[in-house]
């Protein structure tokens, strides 16, 4: 059997939603660091894995996947693993809620944008400190929202967690980073805790996938 490999950073939030995916499903993995910070996801090496030079990538059934929510969709498709749900409605909201944390707030708080931001302002540290506060604070107050649905159960859709938990969970782990108030979120404080007490969270987090 061809062994499956994770190209990840360990900070990487798309990294982090691909380990839980896996993680849920059992499925071995081994994990080869691409360190961000050393811009080792521009190498030659790396660019051929992904031209857009970034991570994850995973190589599993003799194919090499990108892009996170992309990556877990054929992981659900291809070992019914349900991390969306069987209704059309259902997997909307699905969808809605994770491309409201990997389109919206992570899009304009990844590596590539906040390396520019300070590139081109005198201040680089203070303002990405400002932008990383207002942009995850205001995504993670609408997705506070976007919870309040009859939908949500104990885990964001239902009481069974998927994708939208894979995604909430790695963007609470950054809004605690870079210390966004998020105390008066509750729902989402309510269902990332009940996330991060399960094992295939637990040993996807940043801490444990250090290199």
């Amino acid at each position: 059997m061809t062994e499956t490999v994770l190209f990840d950073y360990w900070r990487s939030s798309a990294s982090y939603r691909v380990r839980i995916a896996l993680n849920m499903l059992g499925q071995e993995f081994s994990s080869v660091s691409v360190d961000l910070l050393a811009k080792s996801q521009k190498s030659s090496e790396h660019l051929a894995r992904n031209p857009q030079g970034l991570v994850p990538v995973l190589e599993i059934d003799g194919h090499a996947f990108t892009q996170s929510l992309a990556i877990i969709e054929y992981l659900d498709e291809t070992r019914h693993a349900g991390f969306l749900p069987a209704d059309p409605v259902g997997r909307q909201r699905v969808r809605q809620l994770s491309y409201a944390i990997a389109m919206e707030i992570h899009a304009v708080c990844n590596t590539g944008v906040v390396a520019e931001l300070m590139r081109v302002t005198s201040d680089g540290e203070a303002t990405r400190n400002d932008w990383m506060q207002k942009f995850i604070g205001d995504g993670m107050v609408a997705f506070e929202k976007l919870l309040d649905n009859p939908a949500t159960g104990k885990f964001c859709h239902g009481d069974t967690p998927g994708m939208a938990d894979f995604c909430l969970v790695p963007q609470v782990y950054n809004a605690r980073r870079w210390n966004v108030d998020v105390s008066g979120l509750t729902r989402v404080l309510e269902i990332a805790g009940r996330c991060e007490g399960l094992d295939a969270f637990a040993k996807a987090h940043p801490d444990r996938a250090k290199p």
